[in-house]
């Protein structure tokens, strides 16, 4: 039912089976075959971001947090839609989807990136200058509790990747800063399928998990999940 107070269902957790392995496998095949079809398919990675790709993946833990080929072409689509003039991101990285979003921006127009990690700064400015983008990107540094309030503009578009345990908390902090008929992209929230599992107690699905439940129960806003990668979910604030 879809009303004001847009109530949520709680749904119960999926639990594979051993008689569920070899099905999974067979999928996990299908869809690297199908991830090599989709890269096959679609506009070639720039030159600038498949070295970003590739040097983060030598250099830093946790590569996987970079967007990449296919999901750094989406978000970049998506800015070139919306023609956002403020962009905020949260959660820099090493400058990949940053550059990819800043290529959406109206003549003039800024993308603040914050990162709590102070020493992936210089490494994601290297890459943010190569791609010719330094003078749309402000990179700040800290925690983005204590930097977006502070922040004295409007925003078109948000893209939250930050600690997932936090999705609330900037979710909160952000909403009022969104412009009506703006957009929020919040990354991660199929969280590898782990979602499923309403009864788990690590701190990041769980904030995913809380994340997903509280969206869906806001009357200012209207949401979509997308299955690109590990799930982003599409969020309109009602103008």
């Amino acid at each position: 039912m879809e009303d004001g107070s847009r109530k949520t269902e709680v749904k119960k957790s999926f639990e594979l089976t051993t008689s569920d392995f070899g099905l999974l496998t067979y999928f996990q095949t299908m869809n690297k075959k199908l991830e090599q079809y989709i890269e096959q398919f679609s506009t070639p990675e720039n030159p600038v971001l498949e070295d970003l790709y590739r040097q983060t993946h030598i250099r830093f833990i946790n590569p996987n947090m970079v967007s990449g080929h296919i999901q750094g072409l989406f978000l970049e689509f998506i800015s070139l839609m919306i023609r956002p003039e403020n962009i905020l991101e949260i959660g820099t990285f090493t400058g990949y989807s940053a550059i990819c979003l800043s290529k959406g921006l109206k003549p003039g127009g800024k993308l603040i990136t914050i990162e709590l990690n102070d020493e992936l700064s210089e490494f994601a400015h290297s890459f943010i200058c190569r791609a010719g983008a330094e003078a749309k990107i402000i990179q700040l540094t800290g925690k983005a509790q204590d930097i977006i309030p502070g922040l004295d503009r409007m925003f078109d578009l948000v893209f939250i990747d930050g600690d997932k345990r936090e999705y609330i908390e900037y979710y909160k902090l952000i909403i009022e800063k969104v412009k009506p008929g703006g957009f929020i992209l919040a990354d991660n929230v199929l969280w590898g399928g782990q979602v499923l599992d309403n009864e788990s107690n690590d701190p990041q699905t769980r904030g995913i998990i809380n994340f997903n439940a509280m969206i869906r129960a806001e009357s200012i806003i209207e949401e979509v999940i997308i299955p690109i990668r590990d799930g982003m979910m599409l969020i309109k604030k009602k103008a």
